[in-house]
Formats: C-alpha cells, sequence, structure tokens
C-alpha cells in the first residue's frame, strides 16, 4: 500500500465513521440571514443560460449510443469524451491539479450471481425468489460470500443516536447474526398530538441521515453482523421495490485495502411482502414489529429463524473518471479557494429488460444536470471577467453506485477542501416549465441558501424547502460527501408551483417520474419537455456560485447544523 493511498483511507474511514452517527439536521424554521456583503452584479446583467444548449447536450448524452453511461463501458469512454472536448471547446482550463481534465477514481465491480435466500424454522422453511423476492449482494472483494443457517434478529429501525436518546440494540451482542431492519427513521408521536411526528426527533416528517438504507448496513458492519436485511416499503423508501431490483447488476464500490472485508457478509432487501411472510413465520405480526419498533423502550427480537444463502462474484477492478475543468480566478491571492459545482455524469447502463428496451438512458438522471455544468461553466467563460476565486466544474462518476465519484473527490481533492468555499450540485433539472419557486433541499442549512434566496428574489421567485423531506433527498447525492466533510453545500430542486398550471402539477409530476421512469429505460428526453424552468433555476445556480466567489468572507452552516462543527474545526487547521 502506498503512503498516498493509506492516508486517503485513514481519510475516508473517519468520513464513514463520523456520518455513521451524525447529528439530525433541524428540523425547525430556517431563520433567514443577511447575505455577506458582495459587489453584486444584477442577475439580468449576468450572461444567460442557453438551454437549447442544455438540451441538445443532454440528448446526445442520453441517447443508446452513449448505452446508459455505466462506469467502466463504453458508454463511459464516449462520455469523458464528450465532456473534455467540451470543456476544451468552451475554453475552461484543466481542472485537476495535475493538469488534466480527469480524475481516476480506483473501483471495483461486483456481479452477483442469482441466489434465493431460504429462511427456515424447525421444519418450516420459506424460499424467497432473486430479484422477485429478495436483492443482496455483497461488498467483498472474493469469490463468494454466504449465509450458513445465520440467526434473524429483528432490530427495529437498526438507529443508535444518543442525542435522541435512542438505542435500538440495548447492549444485545448481535455479532455473528443476520439483522432485519426497518426502512427510514422511527417514527416518534409528538407528545399530546399522536398524529403527529416529532419534529425535534430524527427531524418529524423530514428523514435524517439515520433512516437512509446506507447508514443501515454501515451500523451492521459496526455491530460485526453477518448480514443485513432491509424490508422495502415504498412510502417509507421513498420508491417502488422495482429501483431496488435494478441492484442485482454489476455493483461498484471504492477498491480498499482491506477488500471492504469489514462491512456484512451480505447486504439486501426483501419485500414487503416476504417481510410479513418472515413475521409469521417467527410466529408474530409484522404490524406488531413496526409498532414495538417505534418505541424508545424496543429492544431486540430474536426471531427464532434461520438465514441462508450464498452469493458467488464476477469481480473486475478498473479506473473510473472524475471530469474537472476550471475558471481561475482574477485575484492572484484568491484565486487559490474554490467554488465548486458538481454533476454526476454516470447512470445504469445496460440492465434487464423493461418493454423490450435494455439501455437504462437516464435522461433527466442525470444528463440534464451534466448539460447544465457544462453550460453554466460556458456562461463563466464569457464574463467580461471572472470572480476573484476559482470556479471548479466537477462532473463525477459512480454516483448511482452509492455517490462514490464525489466521495473519492471529498477525501483525496485536487484542491484543499478547507479552502473550498461551497458546492453546487445538480442532480436532475425541471423540464416542464417555469416555477413561481425554486426547492432547496435541507433549506436551512447554510448561508448558500440566502443567496440563491436573493438571486430567486431578483427573478420575482420564492425559496421553499423540500416538499418531500421524508424521502431523505439531502442524503442522496453529491453534494452529502462535501457536506459530511464540512463544506457547505446547496442542493437545489425543481419548484412545485408551476406557472399556469393547477396547484397539484408539480406534485402529480413528481409522482409520476418516480413510479414510471425514475430509474428506469424511459427515463428519455421527451419532445414536451419545456426548458423554461431550467433556465431560470440555471441562471439562480450561476449567480450563487458567482456571488460566493466574489464574497468577502466564507458562507457557513447556520447554527444549530451537524456539520458546522466539522467545518470550523477544518478552517481552525487551515495553513
Amino acid at each position: 500500500m502506498t503512503r498516498a493511498f493509506a492516508l486517503l483511507l485513514a481519510v475516508l474511514v473517519v468520513a464513514l465513521a463520523a456520518c455513521s452517527n451524525p447529528e439530525p439536521k433541524p428540523s425547525s424554521e430556517p431563520v433567514p440571514g443577511p447575505t455577506p456583503t458582495v459587489q453584486r452584479t444584477p442577475i439580468g446583467e449576468l450572461p444567460a443560460i442557453d438551454v437549447d444548449a442544455v438540451l441538445a447536450h443532454t440528448k446526445v448524452l442520453s441517447s443508446d449510443q452513449f448505452e446508459g453511461r455505466g462506469p467502466g463501458t463504453n458508454g463511459e469512454e464516449l462520455t469523458i469524451s464528450y465532456l473534455v472536448d467540451q470543456f476544451k471547446k468552451m475554453g475552461a482550463k484543466p481542472g485537476n491539479a495535475d493538469g488534466t481534465f480527469t480524475q481516476k477514481v480506483p473501483l471495483v465491480g461486483i456481479t452477483p450471481s442469482p441466489a434465493p435466500l431460504v429462511l427456515r424454522k424447525d421444519d418450516v422453511e420459506l424460499g424467497l425468489a432473486w430479484r422477485d423476492d429478495v436483492v443482496a449482494w455483497t461488498k467483498h472483494v472474493a469469490e463468494s460470500a454466504s449465509l450458513d443457517d445465520s440467526e434473524l434478529v429483528f432490530v427495529g429501525y437498526g438507529v443508535v443516536a444518543p442525542e435522541f436518546n435512542w438505542d435500538d440494540y440495548k447492549g444485545v451482542d448481535v455479532s455473528g447474526k443476520t439483522l432485519v431492519m426497518l426502512v427510514n427513521d422511527p417514527p416518534v408521536a409528538e407528545e399530546g398530538n399522536p398524529s403527529e411526528l416529532d419534529p425535534k426527533v430524527f427531524g418529524g416528517k423530514a428523514m435524517t441521515y439515520y433512516g437512509r438504507w446506507t447508514y443501515k448496513y454501515e451500523i451492521g458492519a459496526e455491530k460485526h453482523a453477518a448480514g443485513v436485511l432491509l424490508i422495502h416499503e415504498t412510502g417509507a423508501a421513498g420508491y417502488p421495490f422495482d429501483v431496488v431490483q435494478s441492484k442485482v447488476s454489476e455493483q461498484f464500490d471504492l477498491v480498499t485495502p482491506d477488500k471492504n472485508m469489514g462491512r456484512v457478509s451480505i447486504e439486501g432487501w426483501i419485500t414487503l411482502d416476504q417481510g410479513r411472510k418472515l413475521a409469521e413465520l417467527a410466529g408474530t405480526n409484522f404490524d406488531d414489529l413496526r409498532r414495538q419498533a417505534a418505541s424508545r423502550d424496543f429492544k431486540p427480537v430474536p426471531l427464532g429463524v434461520t438465514a441462508s444463502m450464498t452469493i458467488k462474484n464476477k469481480l473486475r477492478t478498473i479506473n473510473s473518471q472524475n471530469v474537472l475543468a476550471k475558471v481561475d480566478g482574477r485575484d492572484p491571492v484568491l484565486r487559490g479557494e474554490y467554488v465548486i459545482y458538481t454533476a454526476h455524469w454516470d447512470h445504469l447502463g445496460v440492465g434487464a429488460a423493461v418493454d423490450g428496451d435494455t439501455i437504462y438512458n437516464g435522461a433527466k438522471d442525470n444528463a440534464v444536470g451534466t448539460a447544465g455544468l457544462l453550460e453554466i461553466a460556458r456562461a463563466f467563460t464569457k464574463l467580461p471577467q471572472p470572480p476573484k476565486r476559482t470556479t471548479l466544474f466537477l462532473s463525477v462518476t459512480a454516483e448511482e453506485q452509492g455517490l462514490l465519484g464525489s466521495q473519492y473527490y471529498a477525501v483525496a481533492p485536487a484542491y484543499p477542501l478547507a479552502k473550498t468555499l461551497a458546492n453546487i450540485n445538480m442532480d436532475g433539472l425541471n423540464v416542464n416549465g417555469r416555477t413561481r419557486d425554486l426547492t432547496l433541499v435541507g433549506y436551512g442549512a447554510s448561508d448558500l441558501d440566502d443567496y440563491a434566496r436573493d438571486a430567486a428574489g431578483e427573478q420575482g421567485r420564492v425559496i421553499r424547502p423540500d416538499p418531500e423531506p421524508e424521502k431523505g433527498f439531502y442524503y442522496r447525492s453529491d453534494h452529502f460527501n462535501f457536506a459530511k466533510m464540512g463544506v457547505p453545500a446547496l442542493d437545489p430542486d425543481e419548484g412545485i408551483e408551476f406557472v399556469g398550471k393547477p396547484d397539484d402539477y408539480g406534485q402529480k409530476v413528481r409522482d409520476h417520474y418516480t413510479s414510471y421512469d425514475y430509474h428506469k429505460p424511459s427515463d428519455i428526453v421527451r419532445p414536451d419537455w419545456d426548458m423554461t424552468g431550467a433556465r431560470e433555476d440555471l441562471q439562480v445556480l450561476f449567480a450563487v456560485g458567482y456571488r460566493v466567489a466574489e464574497a468577502d468572507k466564507y458562507p457557513e452552516w447556520k447554527p444549530g447544523n451537524e456539520f458546522k462543527a466539522i467545518r470550523e474545526a477544518q478552517l481552525r487547521q487551515r495553513p
């Protein structure tokens, strides 16, 4: 192991440990703050964003020729070549510190073989069919991984949250056992109002990181479990089971020296129907178990059931790539400080056929966001003079594999994170027309929200919080890797109040996309896309980055935010 890689691993371990038990984000209404002093160019005087070009890029990147932009495929090579070519043509400079436009990201691809999950109690056996009933994998870089009559223990939501006096384990040793968990956070009722969730505990309606499936697997590894099985519920997870089913194909992870052997042997999901059958096999009732799990008094429930499963792996290691370009700042001193825009270029590649189509084109997720990144970069190159600080445009790989490209950059940054003022992320864009509002996921987190509020206000628009906080979107895109390392991060989403449309149009659009197009081959550019809303949103994001790069101080996390202490410690250690 090289010294550089050892350092990378150490930082990565610290970062993951730091986020495995985070403080929840405040759920109270954010307190508006003044925007830091900046010589403000009105948003209407900044170079315009060319959304015709955004649409043209999107059509190319989401075309069948690019084969769904899977990491390690010919689709990746075409994508990287296209992005680098576009950055060169617009006059942006190579963004990596080594003078290139790319950063290698070492990944291991693991393709599991179909395998049933067999549950047994005494002489009764319940078999769960691969993909239909159970989706599972191993992150171990090994030829196989197994559960061999592993005892099942129901651990509720699987959460350890000292700040809420919450421990789903109560000191019970679950090492070597397979943990069965519910998704999302424990739903704690407000005192005196049992029909409402307590906003002071696990964010109320809003999902915290404790509710994310990634946390569930992390805590399972921390408890030295043999496996973790999550019971899928569409409402609690935020997506239907067929989204989980996409994970039966090759999955990637960052290459680590221990070959990921510190993780549980088997990670997986089972359907709600099979979760109910498991409870019946154990001689109990699923709804009763779920009700018990919502209490602080909950204790692990041994189910008296064993699980057996053997997954054989096909392995390959690759160097995928992040793409980086920059526009240098004009100030000789401050050009060593950075504002970073991100958008992930990857999607799911070629997968299981849906209505005869095997190419998961990923037009909205996230060809259009990548296209927006290109055109914001082009707008920066058209400024009469660049801002004081340097602007970095980072298109990352393997977001769909667990935010791996941004995770790698966050622990092996081209430029110090202590000198990175902000991250502005684009994961999808509004393709349905103009809105009177702009959604900020995690609204109230940092000063970046104030920048966005001011810029949108110049358009006669308002900022709104996430209309679906229960789905935990703040923890599901690339900005999160910057946030958990301390860098203030903005996660914008399309508004919900569409101009000239019924009040419920915005929610219907979101629900339709989630149900019918998200992570499916049907996520393609459609003739009825209306990019006028994307133009206004991109103009706001352009103004935010430009003004942060011109400001007299760094943006800060709001008081009470879980990342504030990390950032303050980071800045104190800055040279």
